[in-house]
């Protein structure tokens, strides 16, 4: 069975964005050893798993990335071009998104029916809603918290409810953020 991995942006007291989203905290100006531990868990997977709410800016950013060759992260932009996108909505009638598919039934259902699918693991991405779904419902087998090293004092979580997870590993990164990985109990 494919493994759903979930990497996520959290700040050291544990959330995702500020009370409105806000993600001027994050480290943006990553190393190279930060993007190459980046590159090498994409090449692990073979689909990307997405809300729509953040479908609806990280589609179009990468593509946007991916088709200018004066961009430093342009390699990254026509990886997530590249690989197949399913969209969870159940606002949208057709992708608007090249390589995109939608996923308009049960978030649970249709995850497992996904991770039973041949092929590499899966990533995912999304926002607070997304995000808590799939962690409530038991779907995410690895975290890969990517902690930055700001304290926004309250926030946007994932975790709202209890959830027991195990160390898996910690890798910490000169631009300052430090890589938890976690898996499912």
């Amino acid at each position: 069975m494919r493994k759903l991995k979930l990497q996520l942006q959290t700040s050291i007291d544990g959330f995702i964005g500020g009370p409105n989203g806000e993600m001027d905290w994050m480290v943006w100006d990553w190393d190279d050893q930060l993007k190459k531990y980046v590159s090498e868990l994409l090449d692990s997977i073979d689909c990307i798993l997405l809300g729509r709410k953040l479908a609806e800016g990280f589609i179009p950013h990468w593509t946007g990335v991916a088709s200018d060759p004066k961009n430093p992260e342009v390699e990254a932009g026509k990886i997530f071009t590249q690989l197949p996108k399913v969209v969870f909505t159940r606002t949208l009638d057709h992708s608007p998104w090249d390589n995109t598919t939608l996923a308009k039934g049960d978030l649970t259902e249709e995850v497992k029916a996904i991770k039973e699918q041949e092929g590499r693991d899966l990533y995912a991405c999304g926002g607070a809603e997304f995000v808590s779904n799939l962690i409530g419902e038991n779907l995410i087998d690895e975290y890969y918290l990517f902690v930055n090293p700001s304290a926004i004092g309250n926030g946007m979580s994932v975790f709202r409810q209890r959830t027991g997870l195990q160390f898996a590993a910690a890798r910490s990164f000169p631009c300052g953020i430090t890589v938890l990985k976690y898996e499912s109990k």
